[in-house]
């Protein structure tokens, strides 16, 4: 009696438990999802958001006398370093050799890629190198 009860409750309970087919479907429309979606998800990205993007940069907050300064410093350094590169490279231009500036050292050398320039600030050990080819 108890199997037959049994089995008339689980009758039901298998004919709930058939198989069926799985089908994914995205949300995002990048992927394939439904276009529909791409207010809610940008709306939903842009509230979970916790960078604030800076309105202004830093170059539009200057007045133009401070601009006009340092276009005039700008100019004046270019002036000052194309005389230091006449007196001590003379009109003919670079020459293989040492040279100090200051802090900085430096080695130009020729090789097989072209004019190689090595600069040495001694004072932080910052290097670079600057390859002029044939």
């Amino acid at each position: 009696m108890k199997r037959i009860l049994l089995c008339i409750l689980c009758i039901p309970a298998f004919s709930v438990l058939q198989a069926q087919e799985l089908v994914y479907k995205p949300k995002n429309p990048a992927f394939g999802g439904d276009t529909f979606n791409y207010q809610w998800l940008l709306s939903s990205a842009e509230s979970q958001n916790k960078f604030t993007e800076e309105t202004s940069s830093g170059r539009d907050q200057r007045s133009d006398l401070e601009r006009f300064t340092e276009s005039l410093n700008n100019q004046l350094l270019s002036q000052i370093s194309r005389t230091l590169f006449t007196e001590q490279f003379g009109n003919e231009g670079l020459q293989e050799g040492t040279y100090t500036f200051g802090t900085l050292f430096i080695e130009i050398f020729p090789s097989g890629e072209g004019l190689v320039i090595n600069i040495l600030d001694t004072s932080t050990g910052d290097q670079s190198q600057v390859v002029i080819p044939n």
